[in-house]
């Protein structure tokens, strides 16, 4: 019994002095802005909002405010796919062209997945010529791609190359492999399941809409302050993409994304045989092995082991969840002014599991 009680102890002495370095951490980071969230096998061992929702009011932000995923949402993608592998609709080694018209010869959902395709930027291609006073879908987006069609950069599976264009042809064959839609699917099958009920893709009305939303700034050095990321249409590619589907455009808060994080242990959304392989590395054409799965950047460490983990970066907001998988850690970092020093507080982080 007073053994039990001592060890006790001394884990609440421990989890104390954790939160307490911390804390002191983001007290020397006094404009960053956002939600941290900490967990050990599943459950949160810290939870906590710095900064603001809205700079020009200061109102402050809450644990339960959205936020702007960015790339983070890619796993999403990754995960309907792998759902419609899993339900026969279709296969990794099917080629894109059973799905989707695109200039690009050899390509497979494989490589879309796996940042192997070869294929030009969409955004660019988009950037150049859309009309930005439109707000653009991915319909559009394949049509720019046939009617400018830019070389592709190299041949399907000679290397890694990160391609946004990848995951938003994800969604498109997503739709044609089972006939519905792509945020549909999204809510269907993984937010709803999940209870994840601050999640979901917005449109730019919707999300204008939801009272806690975190809003994204960037800090303009002329002005020495935060300014919207919204006060910049032309340069912010959320707002004329704003439609698009499958290499962003998830919101979602902490407290959901760790109810994702635990739903990965399971096979509640996929069996844990599929999962593996969003957790492998791609073999490339000369053998060798790329740093990415299905939508997971991947990583083997001394101390933690095997590590999964996604970043994302729009204007204004800087997101990233890491999952400690051999230690059942998990930390999500959500962050609303695009801090200078966000990987920086990242090592610090990780430094102190």
């Amino acid at each position: 019994m007073k053994y039990n009680f001592l060890l006790l102890l001394l884990v609440s002495c421990k989890v104390f002095s954790q939160q307490e370095r911390l804390d002191s951490l983001f007290a020397a980071q006094k404009d960053f802005s956002g939600v941290i969230l900490i967990a050990e096998n599943g459950k949160p061992i810290y939870h906590k909002a710095f900064g603001y929702r809205e700079f020009e009011t200061q109102i402050p932000l809450q644990k339960t405010d959205i936020f702007e995923l960015a790339s983070v949402s890619k796993q999403f993608t990754a995960m309907i796919i792998m759902m419609l592998k899993e339900k026969g609709k279709l296969s990794y080694d099917d080629p894109i062209s059973k799905y989707l018209q695109i200039p690009y010869k050899g390509i497979t959902i494989r490589h879309l997945l796996t940042h192997t395709s070869g294929l030009p930027d969409y955004q660019d291609i988009m950037d150049k010529y859309w009309d930005k006073s439109k707000v653009a879908g991915n319909p559009d987006c394949i049509e720019y791609l046939n009617k400018y069609a830019p070389p592709k950069h190299f041949e399907p599976g000679e290397k890694y190359e990160y391609s946004n264009t990848g995951y938003m042809l994800l969604a498109s064959i997503a739709e044609k492999a089972n006939g519905k839609d792509f945020i549909e699917l999204c809510r269907k099958w993984i937010f709803r399941k999940l209870k994840m009920k601050s999640t979901d893709i917005r449109t730019l009305e919707e999300k204008k809409a939801t009272k806690n939303f975190a809003i994204g700034y960037i800090y303009v050095e002329e002005k020495s302050k935060y300014i919207r990321a919204d006060s910049f249409p032309s340069s912010n590619y959320t707002i004329w993409l704003g439609n698009r589907k499958g290499p962003g455009r998830i919101s979602s808060t902490a407290a959901d994304l760790l109810k994702w994080n635990k739903a990965l242990y399971t096979n509640k959304l996929v069996k844990q045989t599929t999962l593996q392989e969003a957790f492998t590395p791609m073999k490339l054409n000369d053998g060798s092995f790329s740093n990415y799965g299905f939508g997971w950047v991947l990583r083997t460490d001394p101390k933690f082991g095997k590590i999964v983990w996604h970043n994302g970066d729009n204007p204004g907001y800087k997101t990233q969840i890491i999952r400690y998988i051999d230690k059942k850690k998990t930390m999500i970092i959500l962050n609303n002014n695009a801090h200078r020093d966000f990987n920086s507080i990242i090592k610090q982080l990780e430094a102190m599991l």
